[in-house]
């Protein structure tokens, strides 16, 4: 017997199930539409100064915020295809870029980086390490220095920052530049802590935070105070970055007190964050 129910309950069941069906299709839609308005991941370009303070840093905000970051790293200047400008020459991934305060300025002039977006997260004093086991020279003064350049076979320094620094103004303000430039090398993209483990260079400089982490050599300690260059580490958005907002929440998190145990302990003094225009 025909049931007179049955018609009716199965148009019914049809259009029950095209409603579940465009509200799935609805709400696949809108998933994908906050899927880009929050990004999965995040790139970010950071130079040597601050690697080991992001390496940890990004760690603790992929557990915060369940954004993934990848991570990116190049000098903060200098002519190798891995220099943090180049790379964005090229227009590679990039939502952040963390890199000496100079270089991150030019960046900002030349309109890559976002206006508004640099904040400068950490300070760096430039150090000084022999091959571990080796004799411990005397840096202690500008005269013990400069006798210990003078004396030494050989020497290394970056091409970044600290790099250009020592070869074009400290070396002359310590009036043996004649003497040191023919037996000093700049070094790209390698870190110089490696190549005085390696026995290629008796006494090597670079970033505090940057030999910290090389295995293999002694830290003897930082420039004297007059010769010193303090150089801070800052964050800028990458203007061509999909992710705006995203990467300003990343830039105002690394600039947070929740940051300084980990800027700290890789060898960087924290700075309170002053967004410039």
């Amino acid at each position: 017997m025909h049931d007179p129910l049955s018609r009716p309950m199965a148009v019914l069941s049809r259009r029950t199930t095209l409603f579940l069906g465009l509200a799935a299709l609805i709400g696949f839609q809108t998933g994908d539409a906050t899927a880009q308005r929050r990004p999965r991941e995040l790139h970010v370009f950071t130079s040597g100064g601050f690697t080991a303070a992001f390496e940890a840093l990004a760690k603790q905000y992929e557990r915060d915020t369940g954004v993934h970051i990848v991570t990116e790293h190049g000098p903060s200047m200098g002519d190798t295809p891995q220099a943090i400008p180049n790379r964005l020459a090229r227009h590679e991934a990039a939502d952040v870029v963390i890199l000496a305060r100079s270089g991150l300025d030019r960046l900002a002039e030349q309109k890559v980086v976002t206006p508004g977006t640099t904040v400068d997260l950490g300070l760096s004093k430039i150090a000084v390490a022999v091959k571990a086991g080796a004799p411990t020279p005397n840096i202690t003064t500008p005269d013990a220095l400069r006798s210990t350049l003078l004396t030494a076979k050989s020497v290394a320094w970056s091409d970044s920052a600290s790099g250009v620094y020592i070869q074009s103004a400290m070396l002359d303000r310590l009036g043996i530049a004649d003497q040191v430039r023919p037996k000093g090398r700049m070094i790209p993209a390698t870190p110089v802590g490696k190549i005085v483990a390696d026995g290629q260079a008796e006494i090597g400089f670079q970033q505090l935070s940057e030999l910290k982490p090389v295995k293999g050599i002694r830290i003897i300690g930082l420039l004297p105070d007059t010769l010193q260059k303090v150089t801070p580490f800052s964050a800028g958005v990458v203007a061509y970055s999909p992710h705006q907002a995203e990467a300003r929440a990343l830039i105002a998190y690394l600039a947070s007190p929740k940051a300084h145990r980990q800027i700290r302990d890789s060898g960087l003094e924290p700075v309170v964050a002053k967004v410039t225009p």
